[in-house]
């Protein structure tokens, strides 16, 4: 049987803020963007902060009102890009099998190694007192025969704690458990098996496996699975090579974009550090997404499947134009999308007799952009149609990326 951990950094941005400045471990604390150019969200709170109801991603202006003294900093990525990179490291002295998930949470598998540190839980106590003493933070860790079962298990006690489920402490803890809390069950995927009155993992659990398959394909089955413990997803090793399935970038803009002209300048800007991001990946995406967002917080996505790979620029922008107008927003847009995935390695696509001479011609022009950025830096060679605009809307803006 697979002994798999979920290492899960307890509220980690406020953790790091403390450990750097701590007479902000026992106040009221959270880390939040900048109120004033509306990106005030809380990111992550302390203990204190929670006490008073303060949850990730409301409001910060809501947080005030529950808490009018809490008192917010703003985020430093770098660092905790810093602390985490020192908190993997020590994971990664006990097995190769080490896979991030998201710059607080990773899954170790440490079936191979039991005979030289221990079973499980004597693994995960012994990493959260190193990363206490060694890192200053804490973390919470599941232990399990899933990777699915570990992270219920590490988000089961929180903060610091550690939480075996093994076969027989199934239907004990993960049963009664919402849907909600099994991984990759969304709120709408919820809605939906609410209506069927599936609202635990164990009502799913003991569902009909057909029903569920044809009511909710493969997703719902998916789900199925992890909630009855078929879940051999591995933990992949810090040796492989991870592979890429989704490039892309979006921005929250100071103000809400008016008319498809501001729209069109924004998303050319978008789309060409996309195309650019795919050719230093050496990849060509054949899907198109589109993700926009308008004042009222209502976030539509559509995507497209292409006739031929492409990895420009202008062909991203017109794809994406396409699909902007399929989203139907028409209340200005506050947050605009773009991506690619289902990629091809550069290179082995088919190109129509056709299309030879265009292709070649648009792969030079991109091969001299990239030549150029390389050397003198992104900034260096600018689509005009797009700088302007950029810094005349977006220059208080947030890149989501």
């Amino acid at each position: 049987m697979r002994v798999i951990l979920h290492c899960d950094c307890n509220g980690f941005f406020a953790s790091v803020e403390a450990l750097d400045n701590p007479e902000l471990k026992n106040i009221p604390m959270a880390v939040g963007g900048d109120e004033e150019s509306r990106k005030g969200i809380i990111l992550a709170k302390n203990e204190a902060a929670k006490k008073y109801g303060i949850v990730t991603a409301e409001t910060i202006w809501s947080a005030r009102k529950k808490c009018p003294h809490l008192v917010i900093v703003p985020p430093r990525h770098e660092r905790y890009m810093e602390v985490s990179r020192k908190v993997n490291e020590i994971y990664k002295e006990y097995t190769e099998f080490v896979e991030p998930f998201g710059i607080d949470e990773s899954w170790l598998d440490v079936t191979s190694v039991k005979e030289l540190f221990g079973d499980g839980k004597k693994i995960a106590d012994e990493l959260r007192g190193r990363i206490a003493r060694e890192i200053g933070t804490t973390i919470s860790v599941g232990v399990s025969f899933t990777k699915s079962f570990a992270k219920l298990g590490s988000d089961y006690k929180k903060p610091d704690a550690t939480t075996v489920i093994m076969p027989e402490d199934v239907e004990r803890i993960v049963y009664p458990q919402p849907l909600g809390n099994l991984l990759f069950a969304g709120a709408k995927s919820c809605n939906e098996f609410s209506k069927y009155g599936i609202n635990t993992i164990g009502e799913l659990a003991k569902a009909d496996k057909a029903f569920i398959e044809k009511h909710f394909g493969k997703n719902g089955l998916l789900l199925y699975n992890y909630a009855i413990g078929n879940d051999e997803d591995r933990v992949r090793s810090i040796y492989e090579e991870e592979e890429i399935k989704s490039i892309g970038n979006s921005y929250t803009f100071a103000h809400d974009l008016q008319g498809e002209e501001e729209i069109r300048h924004a998303l050319m800007w978008l789309c060409d550090v996309v195309s650019s991001r795919m050719r230093k990946a050496g990849v060509k995406c054949t899907v198109v997404s589109a993700t926009v967002r308008d004042g009222n917080f209502r976030t539509v996505s559509r995507q497209m499947t292409l006739s031929a790979p492409t990895n420009h620029a202008r062909d991203l922008l017109e794809f994406g134009m396409t699909l902007v107008k399929k989203c139907g927003i028409s209340q200005g847009v506050r947050l605009l999308g773009i991506s690619g995935t289902n990629f091809v390695q550069d290179g082995e696509e088919q190109i129509t007799l056709f299309g030879i001479e265009n292709n070649r011609k648009s792969e030079k022009l991109d091969a001299a952009i990239d030549s150029v950025r390389a050397r003198f830096g992104q900034k260096a060679v600018k689509f005009a149609s797009s700088e302007e605009h950029y810094t005349k809307y977006a220059e208080k803006g947030e890149d989501n990326n």
